[in-house]
């Protein structure tokens, strides 16, 4: 399962890089906003409970207008129970690129248990295909893609996560390395992939839902590309859009004047002769594979509200580096 604490365990692994250092582990952080996590419900909790015991006392002192002292009213258990229950939260959420943990395009992070009587097992050893994403966050909010590379090849997770948090930030091509002063900009979203299966035709996919790998044969030369599932519908592309835009960016050259039903007559297939080939008839050999995404972000700010309560308590900082 996604969760925000992969995300930290991305951010010190780029910091410590700058410094060849190494990281906390991924088991030692999960661990820690586990209990980071209970923290702040029980906060959340006493601060509500307190609240209302003021709000009760004043009540009272309206209605009792007598000198005599006033009895102290201690929370029920029935009450404090209840705060415990409808505080506790355990949200997942599936997707991708800039996602946040659920069956599709997501938003939503993903907490503890607080019902729990312990701490979740890590998921360090467990393994999946995953995607590190790197976006610059500007000062007025807006998200800019700094890096994203991932793998098909399922990864260990305390490994896979350390090695392609490094990867996406320094060897996507398309952009230069991420420089230290970049940093408190970033925002890291995680994708872990799953549910992969064949399409029956480059359209038997769904948007927001599906993730999309194809991979076809142009001028003798086998080209492949991937989006994650949130990418179309962030850009609000049609799924025929979608496939054209997937297929430039594997290297098709097809010409920009051919219009936009490529897919479809991809689709079609032409084996009539013709002198004059249009781009979509030479391409062969047409294969889809559709995917869905666990998804998690997390901001630079949100890794340091934890740093920040770590660093607060020499032993949690201890059990962190230990």
């Amino acid at each position: 399962m996604a969760s925000p604490a992969q995300c930290f365990y991305c951010f010190e692994t780029l910091a410590a890089s700058y410094n060849d250092e190494e990281p906390p582990s991924l088991a030692a952080i999960e661990s820690s906003y586990w209990n980071y996590i209970q923290s702040k419900q029980l906060a959340a909790v006493e601060d509500k409970t307190l609240a209302e015991e003021e709000e009760d006392e004043e009540n009272e002192g309206l209605d009792n207008n007598t000198s005599r002292p006033k009895a102290i009213k201690l929370p029920s258990i029935s009450r404090l129970q209840q705060d415990t229950s409808s505080d506790s939260s355990s949200t997942t959420t599936l997707s991708a690129t800039s996602s946040r943990s659920v069956l599709s395009n997501s938003t939503n992070v993903t907490t503890p248990d607080e019902d729990s009587s312990s701490q979740p097992p890590s998921s360090a050893n467990e393994s999946y295909p995953l995607f590190v994403t790197w976006n610059l966050i500007s000062r007025h909010g807006h998200k800019s893609l700094r890096g994203c590379i991932g793998t098909f090849e399922a990864q260990k997770l305390s490994h896979g996560l350390q090695e392609y948090s490094l990867i996406s930030a320094f060897n996507d091509t398309r952009f230069s390395p991420i420089p230290l002063s970049q940093l408190p900009h970033l925002s890291c979203s995680l994708t872990l992939l799953s549910n992969f299966e064949p399409c029956a035709d480059a359209m038997d996919w769904e948007l927001g839902t599906h993730g999309i790998r194809i991979s076809f044969i142009h001028r003798n030369r086998r080209y492949g590309a991937t989006y994650l599932p949130d990418v179309a519908v962030e850009q609000g592309w049609t799924k025929e859009e979608t496939i054209e835009s997937l297929m430039r960016k594997a290297g098709w050259s097809g010409s920009n004047s051919s219009g936009s039903g490529v897919a479809r007559r991809i689709l079609r297939g032409s084996n009539t002769a013709s002198t004059n080939s249009k781009p979509w008839e030479e391409v062969s050999d047409f294969k889809t594979t559709r995917y869905q995404g666990l998804g998690t972000t997390a901001d630079y700010s949100d890794w340091q509200e934890w740093r920040k309560w770590v660093e607060a308590d020499k032993s949690r900082l201890d059990l962190l580096l230990a």
